[in-house]
């Protein structure tokens, strides 16, 4: 399911106008952005949590020259599944 998907999905269950379900699901996701910007963490029960994880610097090398170069530290989103998703997911 794309973006779009989603949208289009709220706006036809809801009878919303897709101007308001693109407005909804723009807040949604500048909220989750925001929060996981800050350092903080997402929760949603049955589905997973969001966090940010801190990678260290190392050193990496160039897969295409060889050249060995060192990483910065940096900051990834990370996604936990949630117990009742991934129990779904296994049944299918």
């Amino acid at each position: 399911m794309t973006k779009s998907d989603l949208m289009t999905t709220l706006s036809v269950k809801e009878k919303l106008s897709a101007k308001s379900s693109a407005d909804i699901v723009n807040m949604i996701f500048k909220g989750f952005t925001d929060t996981l910007k800050k350092g903080g963490r997402i929760e949603i029960r049955g589905f997973g949590s969001f966090s940010v994880r801190d990678y260290g610097a190392y050193t990496g090398r160039n897969p295409k020259s060889g050249v060995k170069i060192d990483v910065k530290p940096k900051k990834s989103p990370f996604f936990k599944v949630g117990k009742e998703l991934r129990e779904k997911a296994n049944k299918s």
